[in-house]
């Protein structure tokens, strides 16, 4: 990872991307499942809380964490639209959602990126090495350079973290 120069220009412009929505008003929206939930909702806090700096509060929202519009959405919907419908009802032009898919194709948020696409909201794919349907879908492709869930997993974390350090810095 620490070699993989056009993994360093992927994660510059996902950081651009998220600095310039938060800069002009706009929020950050993350998604995923099982493990990239978890990273959604780490993701968020530090950029919501602080990360290294003290600053002002930034608007992102883990779309993973309120289990009543999930299971209600889930339930009456399908699981496939637990995160789309969340997308269509808070994002707004000038927003990004970042989706978190070690396989780069969780049908769900492959459905909140089509939403994300008509509400005007830009999207970064945080995936592993393998392209996917996020792969094109997405303004911005982060691929951490691995095929195995673990090692992805471990690396959008160490990815979020960096993310987090540019928005800041």
């Amino acid at each position: 990872m620490l070699n993989d120069h056009g993994l360093h220009e992927s994660i510059a412009a996902a950081a651009a991307l998220c600095r310039d929505a938060l800069a002009n008003g706009g929020k950050l929206l993350l998604c995923g499942n099982g493990g990239s939930a978890a990273d959604c909702q780490h993701i968020a806090a530090e950029l919501v809380g602080r990360f290294e700096i003290e600053r002002d509060a930034l608007a992102a929202i883990a779309l993973t964490t309120d289990t009543s519009a999930l299971t209600a959405i889930g339930n009456d919907y399908g699981y496939e639209q637990v995160f789309s419908r969340q997308v269509a009802g808070l994002g707004q032009p000038g927003d990004v959602l970042i989706g978190f898919s070690t396989s780069g194709g969780s049908k769900n948020v492959v459905k909140a990126f089509e939403v994300a696409a008509k509400r005007g909201v830009k999207t970064i794919a945080m995936t592993g090495a393998k392209a996917g349907p996020l792969t094109d879908m997405a303004d911005v492709w982060v691929a951490c350079p691995s095929t195995r869930t673990a090692n992805i997993q471990e690396g959008h974390i160490t990815i979020g973290h960096l993310l987090c350090a540019l928005i800041e810095g």
